[in-house]
């Protein structure tokens, strides 16, 4: 910095600077100089020398009285400080080599080596599951979304070879540490299983003997499509699933895949938990003849005319359970206000619709079925309908009642208790086909499309871990706010030219950041 640009920033801010003056006897003075309206006049000489030390004293001391004359600041020396850290900030910029948005990718790490499945030691799949979570998108651009925001460079044709052999070399594997790290954290007994099927349908026209068209729980009964029947443990910790053709009849599912989770983890005293859409005679008398336990829901109003008059002759109080010898089975049959509250809102919005689609009371013969509330209408001939008051008035006896078919010991208020949690499958379906949009799926091999399952299932093992991590850390945050805040966290990587590495440091600017600060501090981590 030369002494003239000193001057000049003096001048503007100031109008007072600091003089050299050399003399004739070859000594100098330190003058303290004013400007003002364009004229210079010295204000005060503070000392006279032919030595540096002591020149360099007096220049020090005319800054004091300049300073003590105005209030200013040590405009030097601040000056001299804005030099160093403008050079110092541009040369940290010139060495920056990436700003990674990779916030969920350092949290999801975590969580899949507490699960255990750093244990399959293939980087694609940490990359394929981390992502599906973060930004569910085809595998050709999940490639892109690898590189830009996480660094990555996974190419995609290793990927394609990696789903082929992911189904015959490690699924079996991925399942053994899913119910490992479930049985640990539920105290290591696993206790109940829930199972239930949905199904997985495919953006073509296409058929094979494993994607078929049947009936389609999202609605496109023109897709072909396959099945997969999940099972998962209390508190909605996925265990085994198996897929099926599309056409195979959802009943007939839950026998093989039960049966061989058994096998397979050597499963014992447990509860089968099922709704009762998969359960028919075939499959009572298979889980009576395998020893199992089991709690499916009962289809009361199919139930022999005494059963259903004891049923609507049982008091109707809220909380209230009954049961019934059957035998081997125990019938629970329970009343609660809250159903039978939306039984009959069911009711009188199907009714409504009902007389806005045959208010002429009119219709052909053809256009009648018997499913939902059109039950409520009563054929007089060929070609006139009426809805029934009786039928209606029959169907609200039953409001508020659900019944239960056991062969366990446990009482009518534990037995609704535990069918009542078939909501955590449910919702494990909700997650992997919505956040991690598991379907429409565009695989068309067998291996790929069973390779694209197994990947999600992982995915929601390691979404269901970090949301049980949340809440033990009381976190009151729900996984999926979780992880948008931290799509928005970034980590700075500098190179250091002279050791030829680099470091790295995570950014947590904002008030949302550090809401989840310590999800990224490695200590944190070491508790689980």
């Amino acid at each position: 910095m030369s002494f003239g640009w000193r001057k000049q920033k003096i001048n503007y801010l100031y109008d007072m600077f600091i003089r050299k003056k050399k003399n004739r006897s070859g000594s100098t003075s330190i003058v303290v100089v004013d400007k003002s309206r364009g004229f210079y006049k010295e204000v005060i000489t503070i000392g006279v020398s032919k030595d540096e030390e002591e020149i360099a004293h007096y220049y020090e001391q005319a800054r004091n009285w300049i300073k003590s004359q105005t209030g200013a600041r040590d405009i030097f020396q601040e000056q001299a400080q804005e030099e160093a850290e403008e050079n110092l900030t541009k040369y940290f910029l010139s060495n920056v080599e990436s700003i990674l948005l990779n916030g969920t990718q350092l949290i999801l790490e975590q969580v899949f080596r507490l699960v255990g499945f750093d244990k399959i030691d293939d980087e694609i799949l940490k990359h394929l599951v981390i992502a599906r979570i973060s930004q569910p998108l085809s595998k050709a651009a999940t490639v892109e979304y690898l590189k830009s925001y996480f660094d990555e460079d996974v190419e995609l044709h290793k990927i394609y070879r990696y789903l082929d052999k992911l189904h015959s070399t490690q699924q079996e594997k991925i399942q053994q540490i899913s119910v490992e790290h479930t049985r640990r954290i539920l105290g290591g007994n696993i206790g109940v299983v829930f199972y239930d099927v949905t199904t997985l349908y495919f953006e073509t026209d296409q058929e094979d003997e494993l994607r078929e068209k049947g009936w389609s729980k999202d609605g496109k009964h023109g897709q072909p499509q396959v099945v997969l029947g999940l099972l998962v443990s209390r508190d909605g910790y996925p265990l085994a699933y198996s897929l099926f053709n599309g056409s195979q009849y959802e009943a007939r599912t839950m026998i093989p895949i039960v049966e061989d989770f058994v096998e397979r983890f050597n499963l014992k005293d447990f509860v089968v938990i099922a709704d009762s859409g998969l359960i028919n005679k075939r499959n009572l008398d298979l889980l009576e003849s395998g020893g199992y336990k089991y709690i499916i829901g009962a289809r009361i109003k199919n139930e022999s005319e005494e059963v259903k008059q004891w049923i609507l002759s049982l008091k109707k109080q809220d909380g209230l359970f009954h049961e019934l010898q059957q035998g081997k089975v125990k019938l629970v049959v329970g009343y609660t206000d809250k159903r039978a509250k939306k039984d009959r809102y069911n009711r009188e919005k199907g009714v409504r619709r009902l007389q806005k689609s045959y208010k002429s009371g009119k219709i052909t013969k053809e256009n009648i079925n018997k499913r939902g509330y059109n039950k409520f209408l009563e054929l007089s001939d060929n070609v006139k309908v009426t809805i029934s008051q009786a039928k209606i008035e029959e169907d609200a006896q039953w409001d508020g009642l659900k019944g239960y078919k056991t062969n366990t010991s446990l009482s009518g208020q534990e037995v609704y208790k535990l069918y009542h949690e078939l909501w955590i499958i449910e919702k494990a379906y909700r997650v992997t086909k919505g956040n991690l949009e598991m379907r429409p799926m565009f695989h068309f091999t067998p291996k790929r499309i069973e390779a694209h399952v197994c990947i999600c299932f992982i995915a929601y093992k390691v979404y269901k871990e970090l949301e049980r991590i949340l809440k033990i850390s009381n976190i009151n945050l729900s996984v999926e706010k979780v992880l948008d805040i931290a799509k928005t966290v970034t980590t700075l990587k500098v190179k250091l030219p002279s050791h030829g590495t680099s470091i790295s440091k995570i950014m947590l600017l904002t008030k949302k950041h550090r809401s989840i600060a310590m999800l990224f501090d490695e200590n944190f981590w070491k508790q689980f």
